[in-house]
C-alpha cells in the first residue's frame, strides 16, 4: 500500500519572540484576557481535546498550544487559530517575552463557581500548557493578566488531512494549517462527483454522508480571512479510514 508522505513537525520555540511592550511591541490590536496553565511540565494533559487534534508533537503543535475559554473558543471555529501573548501589568509574576500558541483546546465554562472563573463567558482567557506559562510568569503566579492578538500561524510543510469514519459517513480533519489558521468552510470532491460541501461536525472534524469510498479525494478549504485553496488530488481511490495524507500546500 502506498500512502502520501506525510512531514511530522516538531514545534520550535525558535518562533517565539522575546519582546514586549517596553522593548518594542507595537500596543495597537492588542486585547486584554488573562491565563492560567493545566497538567504537568510534560504536557501530557494537553494532548488530543475539543478540537479534535491527537498527538499534537507529531502533528507539528507541540506544547505552544492552549485551550480557550468560550468567549473565544466559537464553538470550535477558531480551533487552529494562533496567539501572540505577553504577561501583563503584574510586574511581581510577569517574565519579559511573549509566546505564539496554537488553539488546539477548550476550557469549559463553570457555572457552580462565583470565583476564579477564568472560563466563564464573557472572560476572555488562555489555559497555557505548563511550558508555555512558564516563558511569561512564575509558577506561583497561577493566573496573570495578559495581553493578546492574532497572528499568522506559520507551518512547515503543506496541510494535513486526516480520514475517519465510516464507507457512509466520511469525516476529515485537516491540521498543520498555515495562516489565519481556522477553517470557516471546507468541500471535498471525489474523482467522479463534483464539489460537495462538508458540514463542521465537532472541534475542527467536517463530515460528509456521500459515500467517497474507492474514489480519489480533493479539498477546497477557505480559512477564516476568506482565502481559499484547492488541494487536487490528495488520496489515491485506494485511501482508508485512520490514514493521514499530505495536501502538498499551505496557505
Amino acid at each position: 500500500m502506498v500512502v502520501m508522505a506525510i512531514w511530522f513537525v516538531t514545534h520550535s520555540h525558535g518562533d517565539e519572540e522575546a519582546d514586549s511592550p517596553s522593548s518594542g511591541i507595537n500596543k495597537s490590536g492588542w486585547y486584554d484576557a488573562r491565563a492560567t496553565f493545566y497538567g504537568d511540565i510534560t504536557g501530557a494533559e494537553t494532548q488530543q481535546g475539543a478540537c479534535g487534534y491527537s498527538d499534537l508533537n507529531k502533528q507539528g503543535y507541540g506544547l505552544a498550544t492552549a485551550a480557550l475559554s468560550t468567549a473565544l473558543f466559537n464553538n470550535g471555529y477558531t480551533c487552529g487559530a494562533c496567539y501572540q501573548i505577553f504577561c501583563a501589568n503584574d510586574p511581581q509574576w510577569c517574565l519579559p517575552g511573549s509566546i505564539k500558541i496554537t488553539a488546539t483546546n477548550f476550557c469549559p465554562p463553570n457555572y457552580t463557581k462565583t470565583v476564579d472563573i477564568w472560563c466563564n463567558p464573557p472572560q476572555k482567557h488562555f489555559d497555557l500548557s505548563l511550558p508555555m506559562f512558564l516563558k511569561i510568569a512564575n509558577y506561583k503566579a497561577g493566573v496573570v493578566p495578559v495581553k493578546y492578538r492574532r497572528v499568522r500561524c506559520a507551518k512547515t510543510g503543506g496541510v494535513k488531512f486526516e480520514l475517519k469514519g465510516n464507507p457512509y459517513f466520511l469525516m476529515v480533519l485537516p491540521y498543520n494549517v498555515g495562516g489565519a489558521g481556522d477553517i470557516k468552510a471546507m468541500q471535498v470532491r471525489g474523482s467522479k462527483t463534483g464539489w460537495i460541501t462538508m458540514k463542521k461536525n465537532w472541534g475542527q472534524h467536517w463530515t460528509t454522508g456521500v459515500v467517497l469510498t474507492g474514489q480519489g479525494l480533493s479539498f477546497k478549504v477557505m480559512t477564516s480571512n476568506g482565502i481559499a485553496k484547492y488541494f487536487m488530488n490528495v488520496t489515491p481511490w485506494y485511501w482508508k479510514f485512520g490514514q493521514t495524507f499530505d495536501g502538498k500546500i499551505n496557505f
